[in-house]
């Protein structure tokens, strides 16, 4: 029986009861790795441990009790990973290998998954495309098209199917944008839920996985959060209490968690207010047809499901497109700050500088992010428990060396393709992509979902009842 391309669930439950062991699923993970990356480029590295590790998964005491057991994994690599160097794709960074785990990952290897290897990433995380000094990562579903950023090599690898969870991380769109892009789920936690990367933005960036079902994802983020109730929310739109049958925990500090069910077709009936917007950027900035097509599909979907669905009928406000441009060429000039600047590619040096002449000037967008936090988000946002939108505008720009071009080719083609993601992290709000169509250029098409603080559970059954609808499909070339 082939384990590589199986859910988490299914590999996890296996190596629980004994039917497959941690080192065979990842020895057939490494297998599918060596097949597929040439052409896609989502590892910087492959882990030459992941064998030794799995076999320690297998000898471990508390086999039967592990949520993640044998499960593989890829990360980010701007996260930290036990004697690997973090190298944030680029050359300028230290290759001194980390001394610990980042507080995630750590959380990953204590439920027993085994971390096969580091994904790439564009030069500090700093724009939605997938090259760097390590690489160009590809879509699988297009190869001439970018997988999209900053957590690229993550969404590719789960994409094409060499792992079946992946970890990254959004500043401004960093986990939704590769996820629609390459047509997987990925959510952007609330503000305090998971362990931040250490370098946050000032606040704005979140860790969070990625999967190709709602099952999984609810999975790996219970595990990130250490909280178990995560785990049933897709099924109910809710935390749920523990089941009867107890186990030790390997979450964090609780005493007591139990072992997540096997998925069901379709979660538990619940009603929620969505509303849902085809359009909500600003004047200037449009959206592609399909992808408003595929918003108001999702809506309808939903509306079957039984929620009380509402069409949005305001456009974000103007002011908080330059807020948010001004926010990221500020964090680019933090991010590039220290570090040699003729290790750095052309764009982020050019991302860097212009965040400093702004900061010299006034304009660092602190300003229009108070204001959008304090009250406008909630404002705007209304009444509903949760709003859909576009996760992207246009379709993903073709993979390029975007790296060795100027400010201005990267900042028309990131505004113009992602603008809709990043007004969720300058309030902290948690929001996923989902993929629920194909555009008529066979790509994914995904919606992003976005609710208050708190409301995670709600996102992840919602994405459960649009991919019951909506099956989840891998690329041509990678079933």
């Amino acid at each position: 029986m082939l384990w590589a391309g199986r859910t988490a669930i299914e590999i996890a439950a296996a190596v629980r009861r004994g039917d497959v062991t941690a080192t065979t699923v990842v020895e057939e993970h490494l297998h599918r790795i060596s097949q597929r990356d040439s052409r896609v480029g989502a590892f910087r590295l492959v882990r030459k441990q992941a064998m030794d590790e799995a076999r320690a998964v297998g000898d471990r005491r508390d086999l039967a009790d592990l949520p993640l057991a044998g499960v593989p994994v890829a990360v980010k690599d701007n996260l930290e990973v036990a004697g690997e160097p973090t190298r944030g794709g680029s050359a300028a960074t230290s290759g001194t290998p980390a001394r610990e785990d980042h507080p995630a990952v750590a959380r990953l290897r204590a439920a027993g998954a085994v971390i096969v290897g580091l994904t790439n990433l564009p030069e500090l995380g700093l724009v939605g495309f997938g090259d760097s000094p390590y690489g160009v990562v590809r879509n699988p579903w297009n190869l001439a098209r970018t997988a999209g950023g900053s957590s690229s090599g993550s969404a590719a690898a789960v994409a094409a199917g060499m792992v079946p969870i992946a970890l990254g991380n959004d500043g401004m769109g960093s986990l939704r944008i590769p996820g629609a892009c390459c047509g997987v789920l990925a959510v952007k936690p609330g503000t305090g839920l998971v362990p931040p990367p250490a370098d946050d933005w000032d606040g704005l960036t979140e860790n969070g996985p990625l999967a190709t079902t709602a099952a999984d994802l609810s999975l790996a983020l219970s595990v990130l959060a250490a909280d178990p109730a995560l785990a049933e929310a897709w099924r109910t739109g809710h935390r749920v209490e523990p089941k009867p049958r107890m186990l030790r925990s390997v979450w964090a500090d609780d005493d007591e968690v139990w072992e997540p069910q096997p998925p069901q077709d379709s979660p538990e009936p619940f009603d929620l207010r969505v509303a849902y917007a085809p359009q909500p950027l600003p004047p200037g900035l449009p959206v592609d047809r399909e992808f408003q097509a595929a918003v108001r599909a999702a809506a309808e979907t939903l509306r079957h499901a039984g929620h009380t669905v509402v069409e949005h009928p305001h456009r974000l406000p103007a002011w908080l497109g330059p807020a948010a441009v001004a926010t990221w060429l500020g964090r680019a000039a933090a991010a590039a700050d220290g570090l040699d600047r003729h290790g750095l590619e052309r764009r982020t040096r050019a991302l860097a500088r212009a965040g400093r002449v702004l900061a010299r000037i006034g304009l660092d967008g602190r300003r229009g992010r108070e204001r959008w936090s304090g009250y406008g988000a909630d404002t705007w946002f209304g009444d509903a428990d949760v709003m859909i939108t576009p996760a992207l505008a246009a379709l993903p720009p073709r993979a390029d060396r975007w790296g060795g071009r100027g400010l201005l080719p990267n900042l028309l083609a990131n505004v113009r393709y992602a603008p809709t993601t990043g007004p969720w992290n300058l309030c902290g709000w948690p929001a996923m992509a989902v993929p629920v169509a194909t555009h008529s250029s066979a790509l994914p098409i995904g919606v992003q979902l976005v609710a208050p603080p708190g409301g995670e559970p709600h996102l992840l059954a919602l994405a459960a009842q649009l991919q019951a609808a909506h099956p989840p499909l891998r690329p041509p070339g990678f079933s």
